[in-house]
């Protein structure tokens, strides 16, 4: 009896260890799948983070007139400018001039030994002052027969051979004076009292400085563009941020074999001879403006690898708030601190000038500041 009990006991507790384990294992998924689920709705109950827009500088593009110029350098060179040297040889006596001077045109700068010359000319004006009375008598005798015509003849001969003689002799005395052909300023005198010179030896330098040349080349794909005239902007080291204005005198009408550049020359005015011949220059020869064209600050425009571009900002208020784009641009030269945009942008589209770089394609930004919205 006992065992028989015994062993309804044990049936039993084993029966109900299973129905626990039974009970237990449909339990804790179904706790747990409860738990996952509350979880969830509790974090969908939850607000969602807001990201703040990016605030942003931006600008309104607008069409303008840009000046347009070709670049070249160029080199200054005088209008009127020559070396001064003496015609004949001989031996200096007189220097005239101090070194750097301003002179005249005629001013008489270096005298050579011309002694001779002066002693030959004093006998020649009396012979011409001899020949001139004895002409006078002839010409009051001649019409009584006093004298006969022949004799009038050859008084009027020597009278005029007198005069030729005296006037070579003044012509030689021109030769042994250097005078300035033109007015100008001289520079550095390479001639010492007593120095014997022969034709063509180097006195000193003499420059006018009121007017100048400007020499630069041009690629011959613009040689088209270029006309007697036109205007050139210059730009010398000497004078950092100073502009010198000239106008286009001659265009070669032949272009270079080697370089295929054709010359040109242009002239300007120097009052206050600021420019020196023989400087080096930035020119600008200036065309006709490019109308409605648009301009934005370099600072503007990314550059990578894929090229440049622009953000601009889309929506229905763009200057106000809206949402960043990139947009891919094509760039022309500069000006200043300002880029020319060949393509990509249009008329009235805002872009943003400070702050770009933070923004990522399709953020929300603010515009804090709008510029060119006045015009």
């Amino acid at each position: 009896m006992t065992d028989i009990t015994q062993t309804k006991r044990s049936k039993k507790r084993t029966y109900f260890n299973r129905s626990m384990a039974v009970v237990l294992a449909l339990l804790v998924p179904a706790i747990v799948m409860g738990g996952l689920y509350k979880w969830r709705e509790t974090r969908n109950q939850r607000p969602k983070f807001q990201v703040k827009p990016l605030p942003v500088a931006a600008t309104v593009a607008k069409p303008c007139e840009v000046q347009r110029f070709i670049r070249s350098v160029g080199s200054l060179r005088a209008v009127q400018e020559v070396t001064l040297s003496p015609e004949v040889s001989g031996r200096v006596t007189e220097i005239l001039f101090k070194a750097g001077t301003r002179v005249a045109k005629g001013d008489l700068l270096v005298r050579l030994y011309d002694e001779p010359l002066l002693a030959r000319r004093k006998a020649v004006r009396v012979k011409l002052a001899f020949a001139k009375m004895q002409l006078e008598r002839s010409q009051k005798l001649a019409p009584s027969g006093a004298e006969s015509r022949s004799l009038l003849d050859r008084r009027r001969s020597e009278r005029d051979q007198a005069a030729a003689d005296l006037q070579q002799i003044n012509a030689e005395l021109a030769q042994k004076q250097v005078r300035s052909p033109f007015a100008g300023q001289l520079g550095i005198c390479r001639i010492n009292p007593g120095q014997y010179l022969n034709p063509g030896d180097a006195i000193a330098s003499l420059t006018a400085l009121d007017s100048l040349y400007i020499d630069f080349t041009v690629p011959q794909q613009d040689f088209g563009r270029l006309c007697p005239g036109a205007e050139v902007s210059i730009f010398v080291d000497a004078w950092p941020g100073q502009v010198f204005t000239a106008h286009v005198n001659v265009v070669e009408p032949r272009i270079d074999e080697d370089t295929r550049n054709v010359m040109v020359e242009a002239q300007l005015f120097n009052p206050e001879e600021k420019l020196r011949s023989g400087m080096h220059a930035n020119v600008h020869l200036n065309l006709l403006p490019r109308e409605n064209a648009l301009v934005v600050p370099r600072t503007a425009v990314m550059t990578s690898a894929m090229g440049n571009s622009i953000m601009v900002v889309h929506g229905e208020t763009p200057g106000v708030s809206g949402r960043a784009k990139q947009v891919a641009v094509t760039t022309g030269r500069q000006i200043g601190d300002n880029v020319v945009i060949k393509s990509g942008l249009a008329p009235g589209d805002v872009f943003i000038t400070e702050g770009q770089v933070r923004v990522r394609p399709g953020a929300q930004v603010k515009v804090a500041s709008l510029a060119g919205t006045k015009g």
